[in-house]
């Protein structure tokens, strides 16, 4: 695969132009990436709206009816749902992975078997969410297909 970066100050607005033969899955990946990016997701946090980019969030959970998202260091709260995210989201690597949680897989670094065929998925920021037996196939399904 060939990157090319090319500065061209006459440019009014970015372009990303991708050129293959056949789609592939680390293609149909880097555009994921790349819209991921370029989505953001409204917030709040401390009494005030912020907007995300979903490329920054590592996952979302659903604790007393509220909806919190985890990036790095932050938590904020949205008013989504939990199937909302999974509707609108699910083609930039949100997969659901319990009743209360949708994990970003592009931030995840690595599972672990645990009892009960339970999983512990551990994510970039050493953060670590359990993956309950019902949504394992969701998590396992999404890494075969490099989602």
């Amino acid at each position: 695969m060939i990157v090319k970066l090319v500065q061209d100050s006459s440019v009014e607005e970015s372009e990303i132009l991708i050129r293959y033969a056949v789609m592939s899955k680390d293609i149909e990946r880097i555009t994921a990436m790349l819209r991921s990016a370029n989505t953001r997701i409204k917030c709040s946090h401390e009494g005030s709206d912020k907007f995300v980019n979903a490329s920054d969030i590592y996952y979302f959970e659903s604790v007393d009816k509220m909806t919190f998202v985890y990036c790095e260091k932050d938590v904020y709260r949205t008013d989504y749902r939990l199937y909302q995210i999974i509707e609108e989201f699910a083609h930039l690597g949100f997969i659901q992975v319990s009743k209360s949680c949708v994990l970003n897989i592009n931030v995840l670094e690595s599972i672990t078997p645990l009892l009960n065929s339970r999983m512990e998925a551990t994510l970039t920021n050493s953060e670590r969410i359990y993956v309950t037996r019902k949504y394992l196939e969701n998590l396992k399904k999404a890494l075969q297909e490099g989602i």
